[in-house]
């Protein structure tokens, strides 16, 4: 059985249509699957849409993805775990290419992600870099994330001393004990951060990190674009 865990803090604009792309490519492929959402504190109506998507909700107070990500595997029963954030959609090819990837041997991976909607004009291309440099190194997008069971009890899951950046922690880790693929097929996600953050406030979580090293990835309070308020789209 393949176990759908899906991280949400106040989602409920986005998390239908993530659910729902879920669950179409899991009848185009009738394969047993779990569905899970879970809501990390949310004050918005994220774990009604859920549970009206019949997903299984389970509830937390963390406001930190690597918990989040974990407690969700806790609570799944799949011998795959895969791991979709709230505002991204799959498809049924990527979910085949990974069922394939397992079957032939990988403990984990990820897959190739674009941002969808309006966007800063260098934004495709810079994803289009970042997709070529994940496939060299064998580090998954944090949207788009999976493992088998069995790898993810021996490594210890995700990281929860770290705010951002876990999966890559998490790809590395994969990869010490059998081989990571990064699928080519493309999952979609939401380029809000691209539209309501400026390119000053990216380019300072750059100028964080040559200050401060990965420390600044343990630094909740100095990850706004992860950890503050959601901005509306204009």
């Amino acid at each position: 059985m393949i176990s759908f865990i899906v991280p949400a803090y106040n989602e409920e604009r986005l998390l239908g249509r993530t659910l729902a792309a879920i669950q179409s490519a899991v009848r185009d492929l009738s394969i047993p699957s779990e569905l899970i959402v879970v809501d990390d504190a949310s004050t918005d109506r994220t774990a009604a849409v859920a549970g009206a998507a019949g997903a299984r909700v389970v509830r937390g107070e963390w406001r930190q993805i690597s918990r989040v990500r974990n407690a969700g595997a806790r609570a799944s029963m799949g011998g795959i775990l895969i791991f979709v954030d709230a505002d991204t959609v799959v498809s049924t090819p990527v979910v085949q290419a990974t069922i394939s990837a397992v079957a032939s041997g990988a403990v984990g991976g990820g897959a190739a992600v674009m941002p969808d909607g309006r966007l800063p004009w260098w934004a495709p291309a810079l994803f289009r870099a970042f997709n070529f440099a994940a496939r060299r190194r064998r580090w998954a997008y944090g949207c788009y994330v999976f493992c088998t069971r069995a790898a993810f009890d021996t490594i210890g899951g995700f990281d929860e001393e770290l705010f951002a950046s876990e999966e890559i922690a998490f790809s590395r880790a994969l990869a010490r004990i059998g081989g990571v693929t990064i699928l080519r097929e493309t999952v979609v996600t939401s380029g809000r951060k691209l539209r309501t953050h400026s390119w000053r406030e990216h380019a300072g979580l750059l100028w964080l990190m040559l200050r401060y090293g990965t420390g600044v990835l343990r630094m909740r309070d100095r990850l706004s674009l992860w950890y503050g308020e959601r901005r509306d789209e204009a």
